[in-house]
């Protein structure tokens, strides 16, 4: 009997101490600074969104990504830079089965099927060369920046490609603190309130520029902490030393509004996000992985649909940051970099639907575009 009761006991220790180190398994499992109060929410990829897309067609880099009233995710893709044995069929002759470039604008409905897609030249605009960021405001328009070295313009098209309004000129970029002209702009806010559009602008300029959403004329623009940008004053981002004066150089990567007034801004090379108000009032500052060098670690910002929280793409560092919106503090992230599903490349830009779902697009070698269903 004593036998019994010891084995039985050295078993329940076993057990328990098995327990005690798949729990610590899991801990060491989540993201470095994550609350284990369950603060932070917890997402899961879903491998099975979008489905195969019709027609033959195939991703290039997604470089835009965007959710209309509707829960719709829009995308923006850059056909011209698939590989010729990526896109054989479309050769002539054709070189293989597979398979043919898909149009540069896509929208999806929520179980991942093509609802129409679109874009290319057409009279009236000019269509940049190399397609970059995406917005779809409360009025279903969609606008689109480019990111080629002559990109300098934005355009605004409605929900079925009938073009509305260009900003801009292709080619003509004259600095970061002239009304008229764009540098390589990157991302698109609307306030249809406001009826404005606020532009980062961007990868030449180093400014925040807002612009009448209806007829294109300017509004108002600042730099980093809501001064006037200097572009001979941009320096090169260095970790040891304070945060730098000036957005950076290819860095203004990102504008996002929130329904409070504030506004959010990518400086990416910098790894930080800077906080306005709509006028360019500077609120404060947070920097991300402060040791990331190269292209930086602060790639796209969105909000969860409450707003308490903040959803930071990460390129460089291949992951997505969560922080609390109110103190900017670091309380998880999800994702690494690999080719598998829920793993990352270059995570371009992210979109949040209203059930809190987070959809990211990946450039580069990446193209891709992936869906996160909140746990």
């Amino acid at each position: 009997m004593w036998r019994f009761l010891r084995s039985a006991w050295i078993w329940m220790l076993l057990v328990a101490s098995a327990g005690v180190g798949l729990h610590h398994s899991r801990i060491l499992a989540q993201a470095p600074g994550a609350s284990q109060g369950g603060a932070a929410p917890v997402f899961q990829v879903d491998p099975f969104w979008p489905k195969t897309l019709p027609n033959n067609w195939i991703l290039g880099p997604v470089s835009g990504i965007a959710i209309d009233s509707r829960d719709h995710v829009w995308i923006a893709q850059r056909p011209t830079e698939l590989a010729p044995d990526e896109r054989g069929a479309a050769a002539n002759p054709p070189t293989s089965e597979c398979c043919i470039p898909a149009p540069p604008i896509i929208e999806f409905d929520p179980a991942g099927n093509v609802v129409q897609a679109w874009g290319g030249p057409g009279a009236g605009y000019e269509w940049p060369n190399r397609e970059h960021g995406l917005f779809v405001d409360a009025n279903n328009n969609v606008w689109l920046t480019g990111a080629g070295d002559k990109d300098a313009h934005v355009l605004k098209f409605t929900s079925t490609g009938k073009f509305l309004l260009q900003i801009g000129k292709y080619g003509r970029m004259l600095g970061s603190n002239d009304r008229n002209t764009l540098g390589k702009p990157t991302s698109i806010a609307v306030d249809v309130t406001a009826n404005e559009v606020f532009v980062a602008d961007g990868e030449v300029n180093h400014r925040v520029v807002v612009f009448d959403a209806e007829t294109g004329a300017y509004k108002r623009h600042w730099g980093a902490y809501g001064k006037a940008p200097d572009d001979k004053a941009v320096v090169k981002y260095d970790p040891t030393k304070p945060p730098p004066a000036q957005f950076g150089d290819v860095a203004v990567h990102c504008v996002r509004l929130a329904k409070d007034g504030l506004v959010y801004v990518c400086d990416r090379v910098n790894n930080r996000i800077q906080v306005f108000r709509r006028d360019g009032t500077f609120v404060k500052e947070v920097v991300i992985a402060k040791n990331t060098l190269g292209l930086g670690s602060v790639w796209d910002v969105n909000l969860s649909p409450d707003e308490r929280f903040l959803y930071v793409a990460d390129g460089v560092n291949k992951k997505v940051w969560i922080l609390t919106r109110d103190d900017l503090a670091i309380v998880g992230s999800f994702g690494h970099g690999g080719r598998n599903a829920g793993q990352f490349y270059w995570v371009q830009a992210l979109a949040v639907d209203s059930r809190g779902t987070i959809y990211t697009a990946e450039v580069s070698e990446g193209k891709r575009v992936q869906k996160f269903v909140k746990r």
